[in-house]
């Protein structure tokens, strides 16, 4: 068994759970990448997060940060 919150866990779904959490419009103010704040959606963050090492980092990072308040 893995200790890693992120072992198993698709951008997909981790992207879906933040956006659920807290919605593109907060996303895109703890985080501030242009596929959260225009023209949001999860496939267009999706594209953009597999090709940007840093953003997805980022993104990772938030959901580990948020996973206990969710």
């Amino acid at each position: 068994m893995s200790n890693d919150p992120l072992h198993g866990k698709t951008l997909k779904a981790i992207v879906e759970q933040l956006v659920g959490f807290y919605g593109f419009d907060t996303l895109g103010e703890l985080i501030k990448i242009k596929c959260f704040t225009e023209n949001p959606s999860i496939k267009s963050s999706l594209t953009f997060l597999r090709k940007t090492d840093w953003a997805r980092k980022k993104v990772e990072e938030l959901y580990m940060r948020t996973l206990p308040k969710m």
